[in-house]
């Protein structure tokens, strides 16, 4: 009976003893989980390689640990990852996030990125459910390293076989045949080139000639141009006074002959009206009178100064023998 009861006490006080360790790594699991700051990373890339526990560091130094991963149900696309972060890493504003793959099949979470003076990213107290869906803080990402080229593998995988595709149909047996031609008929142009060298050469040295002497000819059109400028403005322009002048002192004479002829006008119509009238009159007089005068002499010629007192005297009649 007493060995019975000693069995009895160690079991019972192994079992306290196993249940106050459980207790003891309860708490210090439960200590370290609060001083530990959890954030939310939505991934719209691939993942592989992360798990839970992976390693989480900033700038490269070890800052926490992955844990939990799961697809957002809202967006499928999107990969959820809760971490856990040490309280003394600054997870600023500006700080993002990114998958590091490696060529052995293991992933990490960087962080970086965070710039000084900016608050810490935490959940706003305005629109929570939208920024902070899952109650904590959450961290933007962006897509960088050999991620994003693993990302872009699939397009780049799908140009380069396009791109082969092309080279295979612009390389067929047709394709070929016309640049082999092509290449031959570029041959033949580079040997005429080559045999009509010193031509060629003859035909730069006339242009350059003939460049040189229009650039001699422009300087001595311009050097004419500058000489009919001078003689424009030395010349030309004192006649124009001049003659400015002559039409000025000729419409000055027009404006007083205008003003004697209107002076004049009223003289003229009364001559026109009386005088030419009476001038007429007295040129029939005048003719009436020189044919009497012309009578009268005639009168004289035949009779003498007698004719002009009596009357004509007749002749002695003479009788026939």
């Amino acid at each position: 009976m007493e060995t019975r009861s000693n069995h009895v006490l160690v079991g019972a006080a192994v079992l306290i003893l196993l249940l106050l360790l459980a207790f003891f790594i309860v708490w210090l699991a439960r200590l370290s989980g609060a001083e530990e700051k959890e954030y939310d990373i939505f991934f719209r890339q691939s993942v592989d390689g992360l798990a839970k526990g992976s390693a989480v560091a900033y700038s490269g130094v070890p800052a926490g640990q992955v844990r939990e991963i799961a697809l957002w149900k809202p967006d499928p696309q999107l990969v959820r990852v809760r971490v856990a972060l040490d309280p003394d890493i600054p997870i600023l504003r500006g700080t993002t996030a990114t998958v590091q793959s490696s060529f052995t099949g293991t992933s990490t979470v960087a962080l970086d990125g965070g710039e000084k003076g900016q608050p810490e990213i935490t959940c706003p107290k305005e629109n929570a459910v939208t920024q902070c869906p899952f109650g904590v803080p959450v961290i933007p990402t962006r897509i960088g390293g050999l991620g994003a080229v693993l990302n872009s593998a699939p397009q780049l995988l799908e140009r380069l076989s396009a791109l082969t595709e092309r080279l295979t149909q612009m390389l067929s047996d047709k394709n070929q045949a016309s640049i082999a031609g092509i290449l031959e008929n570029t041959n033949r142009l580079t040997s005429a080139l080559a045999d009509r060298g010193p031509e060629i050469a003859a035909t730069l040295a006339q242009t350059r000639i003939a460049v040189q002497q229009a650039g001699d000819a422009a300087e001595k059109i311009g050097d004419l141009a500058a000489t009919t400028n001078g003689v424009l403005s030395e010349d030309v322009r004192p006649a124009m006074a001049n003659l400015n002048e002559a039409i000025k002192s000729a419409k000055a004479s027009t404006d007083t002959l205008n003003a004697a002829i209107g002076d004049a006008r009223p003289g003229l119509q009364a001559f026109s009206k009386q005088t030419v009238p009476e001038v007429g009159q007295l040129v029939h007089d005048l003719r009436v009178m020189s044919e009497s005068l012309s009578s009268v002499a005639q009168k004289l010629d035949q009779g003498g100064a007698g004719s002009l007192i009596g009357p004509q005297k007749l002749p002695d009649y003479k009788p026939g023998k």
